[in-house]
């Protein structure tokens, strides 16, 4: 299981420190991709293949479905964590995510998310400040 939240810099050839507590459950090779809310997500291969299978069964009539699937792979790329422990984030996603210098890796499970410090700061303020209301919304899901 990934988890935990770490800070680090990205420098401007847009590498990126693997925090160590995840470097071997992403294994050697990893993809990274647009994330929803503005980061990146980041998943171990055998999480990506699951989800590649998931992916292939979205209806190919459907727009939506089309359109997502299109944009979360175009920017799809596999990283390799190099010698000094650092990822190499290409420059279509480093875009996306906003990420110039400070960062935050998070694990969510089965995947990281790398976020700009900034994003990350304005999505944690606003979740920590609903975070009992989202509680209560948990029931649904059997929480």
């Amino acid at each position: 299981m990934l988890m935990g939240e770490f800070k680090h810099n990205i420098d401007a050839k847009g590498r990126l420190i693997m925090p160590s507590k995840f470097r071997d459950k992403l294994g050697e090779k990893f993809v990274v991709t647009r994330g929803m809310d503005g980061c990146l997500f980041g998943y171990p291969q055998s999480e990506w293949e699951v989800l590649e299978e998931k992916l292939k069964e979205m209806p190919l009539a459907k727009k939506d479905a089309r359109t997502f699937v299109r944009f979360f792979y175009s920017a799809a790329t596999e990283c390799e964590i190099d010698k000094q422990g650092r990822i190499n984030i290409p420059q279509t996603l480093r875009t996306h995510a906003n990420l110039e210098k400070e960062c935050v890796v998070i694990g969510v499970s089965n995947r990281i998310e790398i976020w700009s410090q900034d994003k990350w700061d304005d999505f944690s303020d606003e979740a920590e400040a609903n975070f009992d209301e989202l509680a209560e919304t948990m029931i649904d899901f059997g929480l």
